[in-house]
């Protein structure tokens, strides 16, 4: 892509985010699904005028990680811990049912291939947590009880849907899963896991320090968080394999997760925490947009043949098995309310790039067929842009509740 093809498209990028989120605003809807739409607007299913590259990923993961920081800053660590085996209870349930039936729907009923069927189970396993925390925000309930789990399991959920795809990756290109490359991964993601919270708070007590002692030009803060945003992001893609296809998913995972114990940390000092929010709130506001336009460019609706009877027969099987799989882990809780199961099972949900990055693999190692690959992405779409309104509608009844008592 030419310098100036760049600039228009993100010039167009950033205009429509901020155009239609603003206009879905109005209309009472999730500002994240205007640009969303944005994307799907500018992309092919409709104009075709932008086109996703390397380049606008690496802004567009740039944008999510900042809002995972953020979320991070906001996180109740207390809470968090307190409600942690909830977080995998829900994780664990809605990883292993969605892939467990949606195995079984594909190998069994539609009498699909072992490959096919695992990669297509594999599809429904992760939650998108951009996502889900996007609209929680939006619906200012990112403090709440049932946000805390939500954002726990979902990071649970992407660590296992992290290994999975690099078990499936590896079994697409060789036939057979290496047990040795397996273990490896899963020792390296435990390894990385194990030192994040210790790097993350050796670093905000480095920055807090050298903020208030001896700093003497302004924009250290913006500039230290983006830097180490790039740093993790290169570790975490060597933690992440690089000889196989799925450490490009690996390495998005595991650098997002670094900045919610970071943003955690950093809350030892209110006031620093005031002022850090300051500071990267307008590059939050810039950078995260794009990460949701560029979900909406993912899609594409016309490689969909609607007229097919197979597409629907699998969309529908498959779609009951990818909302039952998140639902059905929020109902397994004990000591809360139906309706605030239902909220959590609700916001485990949406699959969005995650679910997008599966399929997309399954499509490019010749696995899925366009038929397949059509259902697939289709249930994507679906589980990323319902979930918000019925999360929306479901906090409207809680809150009538709260309010009558």
């Amino acid at each position: 892509m030419e310098m100036h093809e760049f600039i228009l498209s993100l010039f167009l990028i950033l205009v429509s985010a901020r155009i239609f989120a603003e206009i879905f605003s109005y209309l009472k809807m999730p500002p994240v699904l205007g640009e969303v739409f944005a994307g799907i607007l500018l992309g092919p299913s409709l104009l075709g005028i932008v086109e996703v590259n390397e380049i606008i990923k690496i802004i567009a993961e740039i944008g999510i990680i900042l809002l995972l920081f953020e979320v991070g800053l906001e996180t109740d660590l207390k809470k968090l811990q307190k409600e942690g085996t909830k977080s995998v209870i829900v994780a664990i349930f809605g990883a292993v049912v969605p892939f467990g039936l949606g195995f079984a729907v594909s190998y069994y009923l539609f009498d699909l291939s072992l490959l096919v069927s695992l990669f297509i189970g594999g599809t429904l396993t992760a939650t998108s947590i951009g996502i889900t925390v996007r609209v929680l925000k939006d619906l200012g309930k990112e403090k709440t009880t049932a946000a805390q789990i939500v954002v726990g399991a979902a990071v649970l959920d992407d660590i296992i849907g992290v290994i999975l795809l690099v078990v499936l990756a590896d079994f697409a290109l060789t036939g057979e899963v290496n047990l040795e490359n397996t273990i490896r991964i899963i020792i390296l993601v435990a390894l990385f896991f194990t030192a994040a919270p210790v790097l993350a708070a050796i670093m905000s007590k480095f920055i807090h320090m050298y903020d208030s002692r001896y700093r003497r030009l302004p924009g250290f803060i913006p500039t230290i968080i983006v830097s180490l945003i790039l740093f993790f992001a290169y570790v975490a893609h060597l933690f992440g394999a690089p000889e196989i296809i799925g450490a490009f998913a690996a390495g998005i995972a595991l650098s997002r997760r670094f900045f919610l114990p970071f943003g955690i940390a950093l809350k030892a000092d209110p006031h620093f925490v005031e002022k850090l929010e300051a500071q990267m709130r307008p590059l939050i506001y810039l950078f995260t947009p794009i990460f949701f336009v560029t979900v909406g460019l993912s899609m594409n609706l016309k490689e969909i043949d609607f007229s097919s009877p197979t597409f629907w027969l699998l969309t529908a099987a498959l779609l009951v098995v990818a909302i039952f799989g998140k639902v059905g882990g929020a109902f397994m809780l004990r000591g809360m309310d139906n309706l605030k199961k239902l909220i959590i099972g609700t916001s485990m949900v949406p699959r969005g790039e995650v679910g997008l990055i599966f399929a997309e693999l399954g499509r490019s190692a010749k696995v899925f067929t366009n038929e397949i690959y059509s259902a697939v992405v289709f249930i994507v779409i679906l589980t990323t842009l319902i979930p918000p309104f019925i999360m929306k509608y479901l906090f409207k009844i809680e809150d009538e509740r709260e309010n009558k008592s």
